[in-house]
């Protein structure tokens, strides 16, 4: 018998949540799988099984917290022919996890409407997280349509937040009972961009393999702009102000998990393409629940696009230690005024939060200018004007 525990988990972090199990009681593995995934309080971590054979025990359900080196599972080791599975009684050890022909889990408000209604609850297909039987997926499956506004008690669920959900929550609670938290905003013609985009889109795309995106000229813009005003880079440690010389620039994920904020490594030293590939890669590995220690650590300043959900204008918070963080959001056509004249033209407006103890008003307003200036201008970042 094989034993699976936790793994390390990275520096300073000693614990963490098993998100969910790929495989149950039963199931046979192979050396190298994925069997379960384990969130901290910074990333997701997989949890591979360190040998092949059968999975005959799983010791801690989903929701549990672990510490390293804890038993959460046990393999039989060896080969196995699939017939010989089918043959073999599943072995739990906790009454509490189901095998794959037992009812689904489910709240204990569903579970007890399903049994008042006389409904069969492993025939009703749940929408919670980990796809739990909620209330209102029993009371959507009775046949006299229940009107959910007379069932008996309050509609609505408890579930723990997970850890990430709880750093999230206490990090932005931190940063804004901490800095003194400013927004200024402007305004950005997108026409050159959208232009150079579609004039060399496919070229760019046959020669990097990878589209040329917005992002790429807001961070190259970022940086250029980070270079003239170093306090927008720089952080508070005690009594001291900190000047970094180096732009490791954070971009805003949204996952299923919540928003993390990986990063873009020496963006000064990177190409559009480079940069696109990067966040791409990134992006990626943050949806499927794979990023690093190393891809979360270090950044300097972030930018955030809520424009990718429709943000018309936002107010972001910053992400300590940093001290000022960039919203992006949606291209609207708008009406402006242009040599005198009414034209429209497609706008994305844009916010600087910023720390105002260390960034004062007038650093803020030229750096969010500069952004639009070579946003507007791309040229200017190639000739470093």
């Amino acid at each position: 018998m094989v034993e699976v525990v936790v793994p390390a988990l990275g520096e300073s972090i000693s614990e963490a949540t098993i998100a969910k199990w790929y495989k149950l009681p039963g199931d046979i593995v192979n050396e190298g799988e994925v069997v379960a995934a384990l969130e901290t309080d910074k990333i997701t971590l997989e949890v591979p099984a360190n040998a092949s054979g059968i999975l005959q025990a799983i010791l801690k359900k989903e929701g549990d917290v672990v510490i390293i080196g804890e038993l959460i599972a046990k393999i039989s080791e060896g080969a196995v022919k699939q017939e010989e599975v089918v043959a073999k009684p599943i072995v739990e050890v906790q009454s509490t996890l189901i095998s794959k022909n037992a009812a689904p889990i489910a709240f204990p408000a569903a579970t007890k409407l399903a049994k008042e209604a006389g409904i069969d609850i492993a025939s009703i297909k749940g929408s919670g997280k980990g796809e739990r039987v909620t209330k209102y997926d029993v009371a959507s499956s009775l046949s006299d349509k229940v009107d959910l506004l007379d069932l008996p008690g309050n509609k609505q669920e408890r579930v723990k937040m997970t850890k990430l959900r709880q750093t999230i929550a206490k990090r932005l609670k931190d940063s804004q009972n901490t800095a003194a938290i400013l927004t200024t905003f402007n305004e950005v013609d997108m026409s050159y961009v959208m232009m150079l985009r579609k004039k060399y889109q496919e070229k760019f795309t046959e020669r990097y393999g990878i589209k040329l995106g917005f992002m790429s000229f807001f961070v190259k813009a970022v940086v250029a702009a980070l270079k003239e005003i170093p306090a927008v880079n720089a952080e508070i440690d005690n009594d001291y102000i900190v000047y970094k010389y180096h732009y490791d620039i954070g971009v805003a994920v949204g996952t299923d998990h919540g928003l993390v904020v990986p990063i873009v490594k020496n963006a000064d030293l990177l190409s559009f393409s480079d940069i696109e590939k990067e966040i791409a890669l990134l992006g990626k590995k943050a949806k499927d629940g794979k990023l690093s220690i190393a891809d979360m650590s270090g950044g300097t300043f972030s930018i955030t696009n809520g424009g990718i959900y429709g943000s018309m204008l936002s107010t972001p918070i910053i992400n300590p230690p940093q001290s000022a963080i960039l919203g992006m959001h949606n291209i609207v056509e708008r009406p402006i005024v242009v040599g005198g004249e009414v034209v429209i033209r497609p706008i994305m407006y844009i916010a600087l939060s910023y720390d105002h103890r260390i960034i004062d008003g007038k650093e803020a307003v030229t750096f969010l200018r500069r952004i639009k200036e070579m946003v507007e201008a791309p040229e200017r970042i190639l000739i470093d004007m």
